[in-house]
């Protein structure tokens, strides 16, 4: 796993390969320290998940090719989200505008029938 920095710049030079050509998929999603899965329970059986004192979330980027994932704690999550967003605002320019006539038009017929 990386640290915050690293992984922000790590971020930033995925999306600057992918700028002319390409897609960068971003997954979030709650972490509990394991590195292994847990096996499924017997029939009847509930699985419980442990308690922690301090909630992590898991943040994921791939292109396809290259893979980068950071492990925040609960404390650095505002200092993270103000780095990523301003990655984020850096990187996202080149997004085409989508056209307003067309999905208007769209949602006419769409009634209609």
């Amino acid at each position: 796993m990386m640290q915050i920095q690293k992984f922000l710049a790590e971020l930033t030079k995925l999306f600057q390969k992918c700028r002319t050509s390409g897609s960068v998929y971003i997954t979030m999603k709650q972490y509990y320290g394991q590195t292994k899965p847990k096996p499924k329970a017997a029939k009847g059986e509930r699985v419980s998940v442990s308690d922690q004192s301090e909630h992590k979330c898991l943040f994921r980027a791939t292109n396809g090719k290259k893979k980068l994932s950071t492990v925040i704690s609960s404390k650095d999550v505002t200092k993270f989200q103000m780095a990523y967003a301003n990655v984020m605002k850096l990187n996202m320019d080149g997004l085409k505008k989508r056209d307003k006539r067309s999905a208007k038009s769209k949602s006419k017929t769409t009634k209609a029938t």
